[in-house]
C-alpha cells in the first residue's frame, strides 16, 4: 500500500468507525445506561480510583477521536465520578487530546484528496473559508469552541481541512471548551440527586442568560475586529492584503 492509499484508508476507517458507533453505541453511552449502572460504576471507582481515571480518560479520548455519540454524557459522567475540580481537569484534557488526534488524522488523510484539482477541496467556497481562517485563526477557532451550537466534531474537522496551525488549534480548543466544560461537569456533580428523582440532566442551564450571555459577549469581542476590518474602519492585516492581491 502506497502513501496515498494509506491516507485514504485513514479517512475511510474514521468514517466506518463513526458510523458503526452511531448505530450500535448510542444506547450504551446514554444517561439511561449511567442511571441503571451508577451503583456498580461508583463501587468500581471507589475500589480502583486511579484505574478509573485512566479508563475514563482513554474512553473519552476514543469517543472524540472517532466522533462517537456520547461526549455530553461523558462530560457529565466525569463530574459524577470525580467531582467538579478533578472531573473538569479530566474532561478538558481528554476532550482536547481527542480533538488534537482527530485533527492530525484528518489532516494526514485529507492530503490524499488534494491531488485532484477538480474536487470540492479546491472549490472557491473552501478557498474562501481557508483564507478567512488563515487571517483570523484565533478569533474563529475560539468562536467555534465557545458557541455551544457548533457540533464538537465539526469544530475538530473543519480546521484540519483548511490548514489551521496545530498549536493554535490545541490552545484555542483548551481555552474555548472550558466554559461549557464547567457547566457539563457541574451538572454531573449533582446528577445522582437528579436520578433519585427519576429525572434526567437538564442542559437548559447551558443556554441560560447567566451562562450564555458572557459567552456571547466574548464571541462578539472576538468577531468585532473582523467586521471592522471588512468595513474598512480598521486597517487590514498583512495576510488579508496578501489574499486580496492573490
Amino acid at each position: 500500500m502506497n502513501k496515498l492509499d494509506l491516507r485514504k484508508a485513514v479517512i475511510i476507517l474514521l468514517l466506518i468507525i463513526a458510523a458503526f458507533g452511531l448505530i450500535f453505541f448510542s444506547e450504551w453511552i446514554s444517561f439511561e445506561a449511567l442511571k441503571e449502572n451508577r451503583a456498580e460504576i461508583s463501587e468500581f471507582r471507589d475500589k480502583n480510583f486511579t484505574l478509573s481515571i485512566v479508563i475514563f480518560w482513554v474512553f473519552y479520548v476514543i469517543l472524540v477521536v472517532f466522533s462517537l455519540p456520547g461526549a455530553a454524557v461523558a462530560s457529565v459522567s466525569g463530574g459524577f465520578l470525580f467531582g467538579l475540580g478533578a472531573g473538569l481537569l479530566i474532561n478538558i484534557t481528554a476532550a482536547s487530546t481527542g480533538a488534537a488526534l482527530l485533527f492530525l488524522l484528518v489532516r494526514y488523510g485529507i492530503k490524499s484528496f488534494k491531488y485532484n484539482k477538480s474536487n470540492t477541496l479546491n472549490s472557491n467556497f473552501v478557498i474562501q473559508i481557508k483564507n478567512a481562517l488563515v487571517t483570523n485563526q484565533i478569533s474563529i477557532m475560539l468562536t467555534l469552541r465557545l458557541v455551544p451550537v457548533v457540533p464538537f466534531f465539526l469544530a475538530n474537522i473543519l480546521p484540519a481541512l483548511v490548514g489551521v496551525r496545530l498549536f493554535n488549534f490545541i490552545w484555542t480548543t483548551i481555552i474555548g471548551i472550558i466554559p461549557g466544560g464547567i457547566v457539563f461537569t457541574w451538572i454531573g456533580v449533582g446528577v445522582g440527586e437528579v436520578f433519585d428523582r427519576n429525572e434526567y440532566p437538564n442542559f437548559e442551564l447551558l443556554f441560560s442568560p447567566v451562562i450564555l450571555g458572557p459567552i456571547l459577549g466574548l464571541v462578539a469581542l472576538l468577531i468585532l475586529p473582523m467586521i471592522l476590518r471588512r468595513s474598512g474602519i480598521m486597517p487590514k492585516t498583512i495576510t488579508e492584503r496578501g489574499n486580496e492581491k492573490n
